[in-house]
């Protein structure tokens, strides 16, 4: 039997012929792009179908992608480089480095402009900004008059995006405001709950992009770049595409009835050709899966890579340890019915990633430890410490929750796995 990195090559081209005959042959995926490492080696990378149905390219192993919420991990780092800094603690309130936040309230009735709130029961902190317990939300979530608010205030929208719908269309003619006019917006609306009682996944990554220019003095574009992607080679990665990529730049998708796909975002007349005011840390990237692949390194080097240090490895295990309350899972503390990147049941969460508690409830093969999150295009990646496992998948179909391709990537990996 031959083998790579302790993986089948046999069970390996599993995964291409399962995505080729369940999602391109019938038209769910345009096309896929899955690369797998083991043990430092690439034991798998495999581009399939097309990036762009229209114009008929094909995907390529430097395809660009959007990848918004994989932006998360991303910028959560950035914010605990900070950290290592001295530049705050986890317990430190928000509202020390962003003082118009001092009196948020809770909601408790109301719509907007006219809310009733109480007091929250204690400050926002830092690590709630990190792990999604602030009570802020997402317009899309569409549960209550708080997301409403988001919505009609156009909270952490960049105009001419389309991800949330025809809404966002109509408004691309708009002014692209930066982060810290939707930080002082949030500063008029409430909070879902007292911060620390619950998980609700929402902008709080965006809250860290802007803790990281308030921290470091810098535009988090260019903190990014400068500490990130320069040091890690993700020569990439940003908020837009220059027209001297845009060859490589892949199609949106939007899913339709019946199993079919719409067109949702030409990458000719896209908004990430356009040099971005708002740098959204919470979704706002792309990349490609090289770069990601360096990324993942990284961190699972302990956060080194190649002689680059970005993070100590006692902070890396600080930040893929469960931080919710009690030591609980998901589903105990999520709002019912919470959409997410990750299972709920059987999964916590760190500050920037999804932690795997126990597989059994799960019921994925992974390992105890293994962390991750994934994007609203379908993207997804995790790292499994115990296997010295990184795997990222890339395509483009909006929503990531039309299909359970995650799960069966799991199945699909860890069932090569032969050492």
């Amino acid at each position: 039997m031959s083998t790579i990195a302790g993986m089948s090559t046999d069970r390996l081209k599993r995964i291409d012929s399962f995505l080729d005959q369940r999602y391109l042959q019938s038209g769910r995926y345009p096309g896929a792009l899955t690369l797998i490492s083991r043990k430092g080696e690439t034991a798998h990378c495999s581009a399939q179908g097309l990036m762009d149905a229209e114009r008929g390219k094909p995907v390529r192993e430097d395809t660009i992608f959007r990848i918004y919420s994989m932006s998360k991990p991303i910028t959560s780092v950035a914010l605990m480089m900070l950290y290592e800094e001295g530049a705050f603690q986890l317990d430190d309130p928000v509202h020390k480095f962003i003082p118009a936040w001092e009196r948020l309230g809770v909601w408790v009735a109301g719509a907007w402009p006219n809310f009733v709130t109480k007091a929250p029961e204690r400050a926002m902190s830092m690590r709630d900004v990190l792990s999604h317990q602030t009570g802020l939300t997402y317009g899309f979530h569409v549960r209550n008059s708080v997301d409403a608010a988001y919505r009609q205030l156009g909270i952490m929208e960049r105009p001419g995006s389309t991800v949330l719908g025809p809404a966002r269309e109509a408004a691309a003619d708009a002014e692209e405001e930066p982060l810290a006019a939707h930080i002082e917006k949030l500063a008029k609306l409430p909070l879902l709950f007292t911060p620390g009682t619950a998980w609700n996944y929402s902008i709080s990554t965006d809250v860290c992009g802007y803790l990281v220019e308030v921290l470091s003095g810098k535009p988090f574009d260019v903190f990014l770049q400068e500490r990130i992607f320069g040091p890690l080679g993700m020569v990439d990665s940003g908020f837009s595409v220059p027209d001297g990529k845009l060859e490589r730049f892949a199609a949106c998708y939007a899913a339709a009835p019946g199993g079919k796909r719409v067109l949702q975002d030409d990458p000719q007349t896209s908004v990430y050709r356009k040099p971005a005011k708002l740098f959204s840390g919470g979704g706002g990237l792309v990349s490609t899966a090289g770069d990601y692949l360096r990324f993942c390194r990284m961190l699972l080097g302990g956060g080194q890579l190649d002689g680059v240090r970005l993070l100590s490895r006692k902070t890396v295990d600080l930040m893929t340890t469960n931080h919710l309350a009690g030591g609980q899972d998901l589903a105990a503390v999520a709002p019912p019915g919470q959409f997410s990147e990750a299972v709920m049941s059987g999964t916590g969460f760190g500050l920037g990633f999804s932690v795997l508690l126990d597989q059994r409830l799960a019921q994925i093969s992974g390992s105890p430890g293994q962390f991750a999150w994934g994007g609203a295009a379908s993207t997804a990646f995790w790292i499994d410490p115990r296997e010295e496992l990184i795997v990222i998948f890339m395509t483009q179909l909006l929503p990531s929750s039309t299909y359970p391709v995650r799960r069966e990537l799991q199945a699909l990996v860890n069932s090569a796995i032969v050492d």
